[in-house]
């Protein structure tokens, strides 16, 4: 008898292991993790395991525990399927991330025909949230919005100026590029260039000379910080005194590692820096205790787990990803560092797209105090 209650025992536990790891909620977390983009990769980690540590502490989901896979895309498209595919593979059925709009598009398929969810804090193409799929979020806003920006103010205050549109080529730098040319020609302002780079691109000698002959005095750049910062502080060592514009894919503190003191005469959109909402001052001061400063995407990496987990246990359940997704669009506000509410898209209802400058002491700072360019 005694050796038939043991056997019994060690069945029961048996069952029991596999259905304490099937509590487990399992969610991606993907960007660029390595590569030149990797400072936004770890932004993206960085917030979503803080929420998770936070969300966990205080009981999980509905009494699940969060389980956070980290896929590394490289700010590749076909990498991005590879770690999509991954993630379907594995069981995940949420997906905070891609970073790059160009990488977050096509994985976004993926995840649609697999009953995924997938909120971005970073990816701005209108492209993400017009195509009326059940599962694009994102915690940012839209390239159209901060083109919007972007072209008013230089219709506005270098009106005469000849101005040259440059961007990356990317599904990101070219659609914010194409909206900030789209307003600036509604604004009656004809641009004296418009051309493409690649991304990696190191020597922009010929596309600085091609500047200087055509007198461009302003430079409209859609991309990355990387090529940024190279092509300001080679626009200036080769004479150009071009002031340039650029939109939210630069706001790095890298940049000025790139760039130097050429960032002085840069601009850049950006949403209302979430380090200044008070409803976030303690968890940025959790952040910098830990060694971390969360800049640019990182709170919009904890918003967009927030978001989820609030939306899943409203829901009662976490199982159902669509069921969730029309919680997020109908359930609104999230109070997520701050309210955030959704349309029948996935985009926030707000933009609060403005201009920052370079100031070498404070970093980036509300603009604009000085003249530009």
């Amino acid at each position: 008898m005694k050796r038939l209650m043991r056997l019994s025992f060690l069945a029961t536990v048996c069952l029991l292991i596999p259905a304490t790891a099937r509590a487990d909620i399992l969610i991606g977390v993907a960007g660029p993790i390595t590569g030149p983009n990797a400072a936004f990769g770890a932004q993206l980690q960085k917030g979503a395991e803080q929420a998770a540590a936070d969300i966990n502490a205080a009981g999980g989901i509905n009494g699940q525990q969060i389980k956070l896979e980290v896929g590394d895309d490289v700010s590749d498209p076909k990498q991005g399927i590879s770690v999509a595919n991954k993630f379907v593979a594995d069981g995940v059925k949420y997906v905070i991330g891609h970073f790059n709009s160009g990488v977050t598009i096509p994985a976004s398929e993926v995840y649609a025909e697999n009953g995924i969810l997938v909120i971005t804090p970073s990816a701005t193409n209108p492209q993400l949230t017009e195509r009326g799929m059940w599962n694009t979020f994102r915690t940012c806003g839209r390239d159209d919005q901060q083109g919007k920006v972007a072209g008013d103010y230089l219709a506005t205050n270098v009106r005469d100026a000849k101005i040259a549109i440059i961007h990356d080529k990317t599904p990101y730098g070219q659609g914010l590029a194409d909206e900030t040319k789209k307003t600036l020609n509604a604004d009656g302002v004809t641009e004296a260039m418009y051309e493409g780079i690649n991304v990696g691109d190191k020597d922009f000698s010929a596309l600085i000379v091609k500047m200087k002959e055509a007198g461009v005095t302003a430079v409209y750049y859609g991309g990355l910080h990387t090529e940024a910062g190279l092509l300001v502080r080679q626009m200036r060592d080769q004479g150009l005194r071009a002031g340039m514009i650029s939109g939210n894919g630069i706001v790095s503190n890298e940049l000025a590692s790139i760039a130097g003191d050429a960032l002085t005469s840069v601009l850049t959109t950006f949403a209302a820096d979430p380090r200044k909402n008070p409803n976030a001052k303690e968890l940025v001061e959790k952040f910098r205790a830990a060694g971390f400063e969360p800049e640019s995407y990182t709170l919009y990496s904890y918003a967009a787990l927030q978001i989820v987990a609030a939306a899943a246990a409203k829901v009662g359940s976490s199982d159902d990803a669509q069921k969730v997704a029309a919680e997020i669009k109908a359930g609104g506000p999230w109070n997520a560092i701050g309210d955030i509410s959704y349309d029948m898209k996935g985009d926030v209802t707000r933009s609060d797209y403005l201009l920052y400058q370079w100031d070498q002491g404070k970093g980036w700072t509300e603009c604009c105090g000085r003249p530009w360019p």
